[in-house]
């Protein structure tokens, strides 16, 4: 019985030992399913992970293949661009080279004719000179017979004698009453009517002008704006109508004239303030340049002289613009003024010594500091010309782009009937705004550098076959304007200033 129970407690045992053995049988069985998951799924992951990377990989790869493709485009681009101006460049050097080579061979070709026909030139010159020597021999011979017995019978007849030499006697001072005669009337119209030569330009009409064409003696009287065609900033434009209206009020008042000095840099509309001024005053203007006084030696004090008797002979009144007047106005102690220089001054301050209603001076310098003491003395009124600021630049800009450019076919021409310009066509990228900045990368300009960039750009445009102006144009006559300014400037020893290029 014993026996029986321990046997069915070890049957009870093994039973158990077998489910404890099944259960971790199956504990094993689920860990290792949860790690194969487990695996499989950082499998999946890493897999995924790989083709991501590999995608990306892919898209960089594309990426740096276009980069690199783009890169030969623009380079072969550039190759070819290079080519093609070789290709003009070379072409230029060819057509120069064959243009040359045909001038040479036409002068070898007029040579070797020459040559041939030089014999036979002077054999015809050897026959020719001998006639002639033969023709003036017997015509010598001629003259003498006759003269010889032309002289045998005046002598031999003492009437004829006498009445001869009365006869000459008269003509010999007829001739002297003449000459004395005419030299003092040339004098006279001279003085009254002729231009002395000091004067480079003048609107006074001469007698001959007058007769030629009598039109402009009505047109001579009509008065304009003292600043039609100058663009100067407020303050300035402003003063110098008070100036103007000042002067045409003396002109009217038959009151003395004050005299002007316009200084400042070159091509900012002094010479242009002048001529205005004298339109609407009412007064005949002439210019004359201190540059011209030197080269005349001793005759620079009678030519002063004569301008200033010109200028009394006026019934309107003259107004004696004196550009780059420093030039023999300067101060009478420096080593450099020759004797004669001396002598002009002496002239010029002695017949402006006293205040006259018959001129006003209007001295222009770009130095005034170099004027004589007695100068600064008649000088009743200093004006100063700048630089044009950014919105006078802007006005001049586009005042020459309407005149050079948007109207240039409009510009009459110098004959009646002559075959009108064509017209300028402008890119729409040539707007108001570019020009606006443009005035702004100009700084430094005078008034004439604008104008001769707008010629400049004309030019260019006509150098087309249809004139068309574009942008890019613009930028290289631009650029090329602004490289010379700063070389002429430092020729000068005047620091360049940073000129805004854009390339």
């Amino acid at each position: 019985m014993e026996y029986k129970t321990q046997m069915t407690q070890y049957e009870a045992h093994k039973e158990h030992t077998k489910l404890e053995k099944v259960g971790l049988e199956a504990d094993e069985a689920r860990k290792t399913l949860q790690s194969q998951t487990e695996h499989a799924k950082h499998k999946a992951q890493y897999q995924d992970e790989l083709e991501r990377k590999r995608y990306v990989d892919k898209l960089q790869a594309q990426q740096q293949l276009h980069e690199r493709e783009l890169k030969r485009q623009e380079e072969l681009m550039q190759r070819q661009e290079e080519m093609r101006r070789k290709n003009i460049a070379y072409e230029a050097e060819l057509r120069q080279q064959t243009e040359m080579k045909r001038v040479e061979e036409e002068t070898k070709g007029r040579i070797k004719q020459e040559r041939k026909n030089h014999d036979l030139r002077l054999e015809q010159a050897r026959i020719e000179a001998e006639e002639q020597r033969q023709t003036v021999l017997e015509g010598i011979k001629l003259a003498g017979e006759t003269f010889g017995a032309g002289v045998r019978g005046f002598l031999s007849d003492k009437d004829r004698m006498l009445a001869a030499v009365g006869t000459v006697s008269a003509i010999a001072a007829g001739v002297y009453t003449a000459k004395v005669g005419t030299s003092v009337a040339g004098r006279y119209i001279e003085a009254r009517l002729g231009k002395p030569s000091l004067i480079r330009e003048t609107s006074r009409i001469s007698l001959t002008q007058s007769i030629r064409r009598p039109w402009t003696l009505l047109q001579s009287g009509k008065k304009g704006d003292a600043l039609a065609g100058v663009v100067l900033e407020k303050d300035l434009s402003e003063r110098l109508s008070r100036v103007a209206t000042s002067t045409a009020n003396t002109k009217r008042n038959k009151a003395p004239f004050r005299h002007l000095l316009l200084y400042g840099p070159p091509g900012t509309g002094k010479t242009l303030f002048a001529k205005g001024l004298a339109k609407h005053s009412g007064l005949e203007y002439a210019i004359l340049t201190g540059g011209d006084v030197a080269p005349l030696g001793r005759d620079a004090v009678t030519e002063i002289h004569k301008v200033f008797d010109w200028a009394q002979t006026s019934r309107r009144g003259v107004l004696l613009f004196i550009d780059e007047s420093d030039a023999f106005l300067r101060k009478r102690g420096t080593q450099q003024m020759s004797e004669d220089l001396r002598n002009a001054l002496n002239a010029f301050l002695y017949r402006t010594g006293e205040p006259t209603d018959k001129f006003m001076i209007v001295f222009a310098s770009n130095q005034p500091e170099q004027f004589d003491w007695a100068i600064n003395d008649r000088i009743d009124d200093l004006v100063e010309f700048k630089l044009p600021e950014y919105d006078e630049r802007l006005q001049i800009l586009n005042m020459y782009m309407d005149k050079y450019l948007r109207n240039s076919h409009l510009q009459k021409t110098g004959s009646l009937f002559g075959r009108a310009a064509k017209r300028i066509v402008l890119d729409n990228t040539v707007d108001e705004a570019l020009i606006a900045e443009v005035a702004h990368r100009i700084e430094g300009f005078s008034g004439r550098e604008i104008a001769k960039l707008a010629i400049a750009w004309q030019a260019s445009a006509y150098g087309s076959t249809e004139p068309d102006f574009t942008r890019e144009l613009l930028e290289l006559v631009l650029a090329n304007h602004m490289e010379q300014k700063q070389q002429k400037q430092l020729w000068h020893g005047i620091g360049a200033p940073q000129l805004q290029y854009k390339k």
